[in-house]
């Protein structure tokens, strides 16, 4: 007979952060895809206009592997083999990184989060399960998750969602369900669907600046 144990061990994450121009500063937490490094995705992030006014915090994901092309390090959120405790695990992991980061930083409200493809899995997960406030997500070519609708109404008061008008992975089908589910949630959805595909744009970037300034001033 074969037996499964699972065995909870301490490893060490990574968070890359760019500080505002100035401080205190509202507090920008990313989440980057699958095959991506925080050096990478900050540089995707920073080309938001205006997120020189934010704190950026890249959070890194906890399952680093070698790019086999570059041969750089990349990492992944979670796979689906044991999907429930990466899940408690991830969700712990940013708890931390987001206390951390506020305790080291002059952080002010407002406080975002975003995510691109599988990191906007993460990004959803730290607004709606974590303690961490969230006033406001960036959610691009990736749907919600569904473990989220166990968590207290209203926790996310404003979300911008980004698809690709060519995006095959994240169609118009999950969409429409993620903005069905969320408004029902009692979030304030905004949709971007731009020309391209499962990637940035700098016509998303554009809307994702707009979305951010409008918070910065809200908060």
């Amino acid at each position: 007979m074969k037996v499964i144990i699972h065995i909870a061990a301490q490893v060490h994450g990574r968070v890359l952060v760019q500080e505002a121009s100035a401080s205190p500063a509202p507090l920008l937490v990313c989440f980057h895809g699958y095959s991506e490094n925080a050096e990478q995705f900050l540089e995707v992030v920073t080309a938001i206009p205006g997120t020189s006014e934010w704190h950026v915090a890249v959070i890194q994901a906890l399952h680093p592997f070698y790019d086999r092309k570059t041969r750089s390090v990349v990492a992944s959120w979670m796979t689906k083999q044991d999907r429930d405790h990466a899940i408690t695990d991830n969700v712990a992991y940013v708890t931390k990184a987001v206390e951390t980061v506020r305790r080291q930083l002059g952080v002010k409200s407002p406080t975002a989060f975003l995510g691109f493809s599988q990191g906007t899995a993460m990004a959803y997960r730290s607004a709606y399960l974590t303690n961490q406030q969230c006033d406001g997500l960036i959610a691009l070519a990736g749907d919600a998750p569904v473990e989220i609708e166990t968590s207290a109404i209203n926790r996310v008061p404003s979300i911008l969602i980004g698809r690709g008008s060519a995006d095959t992975w994240y169609d118009e089908q999950k969409l429409e369900n993620d903005v069905t589910r969320l408004t029902r949630m009692g979030s304030s959805v905004e949709v971007c669907v731009f020309e391209g595909g499962h990637t940035w744009t700098d016509s998303f970037r554009t809307v994702a600046g707009a979305f951010l300034e409008k918070l910065r001033h809200s908060g």
